[in-house]
């Protein structure tokens, strides 16, 4: 496993965490470290937080989850993509505690690795990070699936795939579970998609963990909070065209009128599709025309 960021970065000057970030972008997908990233980008919030009792923290949680998997072996359980989610569940959820914030489910500590770590308690993606890191640790095929409105996780063995939702106690879920899961999101008559069942990679992964933040704070009508997430996302990720349009919306939000012109000119010719495009056009004369 590549060495972790958290080993060597100073966190108390946020400036040298984004530097990292974006030193990342030029790393393939592969070479990402995705708990340790997801734990400088909670540092953000935190600066100076030392993060070495994190990194303990995912050792020790993999450690664990690699006894307890051995024991259920030896007792005669099968070397089989459920009994390795067994192993995590009784780490993970039962031992640790760990469980998702139904209560105070739009809480931003649950966005944050550190703070879901502190608290036990989190979002379906950071408790899905917590069982990626500790399987992926051990050697185990652990994917993320980027289902609309909840992130779940498989577990592969070969041609053997299980699909399981840390947020619920590592529940192993059927293809009628999954359809309910978007029903609820996109409306009744939404299906499953094949899209769904593809593991997300490290980057699309931290994406969606940040942009978790960043519609929080433009909730709460903290655009520069906002602003914050999508530079970080688009440090690591500097590819994603998408992004182009939130900074330019944010900044215009919070006065930055020249940097929005920048990337509003630069989103455009790059828009997936033509009312994207127009509402970038549209921002972009109203920038100009304050700006004039």
């Amino acid at each position: 496993m590549n060495q972790s960021p958290i080993s060597t970065l100073r966190t108390d000057n946020p400036a040298d965490v984004m530097n990292h970030l974006r030193g990342l972008g030029a790393v393939p997908d592969g070479g990402i470290e995705l708990a340790g990233t997801a734990l400088l980008l909670a540092a953000l919030d935190q600066p100076g937080i030392t993060l070495d009792q994190y990194e303990s923290h995912l050792r020790r949680l993999s450690d664990d989850v690699r006894e307890r998997f051995a024991a259920l072996v030896e007792a005669g359980a099968g070397d089989t993509p459920e009994t390795k989610i067994a192993a995590l569940k009784h780490i993970i959820c039962d031992q640790y505690g760990y469980d998702g914030d139904r209560d105070h489910y739009d809480d931003l500590q649950n966005a944050s690795l550190i703070r879901t770590i502190d608290r036990r308690r989190g979002m379906p993606i950071t408790l899905a990070i917590l069982c990626i890191e500790a399987g992926r640790r051990i050697g185990w095929s652990v994917q993320g699936l980027n289902v609309p409105g909840h992130f779940v996780c498989r577990m592969d063995d070969g041609a053997t795939r299980v699909i399981f939702d840390p947020f619920n106690g590592c529940k192993i879920l059927q293809a009628p579970d999954l359809r309910q899961l978007v029903k609820q999101t996109l409306g009744p008559n939404a299906e499953l998609s094949a899209d769904y069942y593809n593991p997300a990679d490290n980057r699309t992964i931290l994406v969606r963990l940040q942009n978790n933040i960043k519609l929080r704070r433009i909730e709460a009508e903290d655009y520069e909070g906002a602003l914050n997430a999508v530079e970080a996302m688009r440090a690591f990720d500097p590819n994603e065209v998408r992004l182009l349009l939130d900074a330019g919306v944010l900044y215009a939000r919070t006065g930055r009128l020249n940097d929005a012109v920048s990337v509003l000119e630069a989103y455009i010719p790059r828009a997936p599709n033509p009312q994207d495009r127009q509402d970038a056009e549209m921002l972009l004369f109203q920038v100009r025309d304050i700006l004039n």
